[in-house]
């Protein structure tokens, strides 16, 4: 299982469901060293997925702590996440506030 920490669209259910083909069981949990920025999608199964043109994207830099939600994904469903968050995104690994290393997009 691979950890996927979530800050926007992938905790909605309807997301999850269209994605996933189920709905997650996460944990909360916090990111430093990013800030939210907010970015248009214009990919239709995105925008279909989600019903939101506007998505949150994070970017380095100092702000407040981003709050958000730990999912344990197989490797097809991190590969169906990699799908989902499309052009805009790219997946990194990072630290989190509970000492967990764990998988987010941020802004390509």
């Amino acid at each position: 299982m691979e950890a996927l920490f979530s800050y926007g669209t992938l905790q909605l259910d309807q997301v999850q469901l269209s994605q996933f083909g189920r709905l997650l069981d996460g944990t909360d949990d916090v990111l430093h060293g990013y800030v939210v920025t907010e970015i248009q999608i214009r990919d239709p199964a995105v925008l279909d997925a989600s019903g939101i043109e506007t998505h949150l994207a994070l970017v380095p830099g100092e702000g407040p702590p981003i709050a958000g939600r730990v999912f344990q994904l197989t490797a097809d469903e991190l590969d169906a996440a990699d799908i989902y968050e499309s052009e805009n995104y790219v997946r990194v690994q990072v630290p989190l506030a509970s000492g967990t290393s764990a998988w987010v997009y941020v802004k390509a």
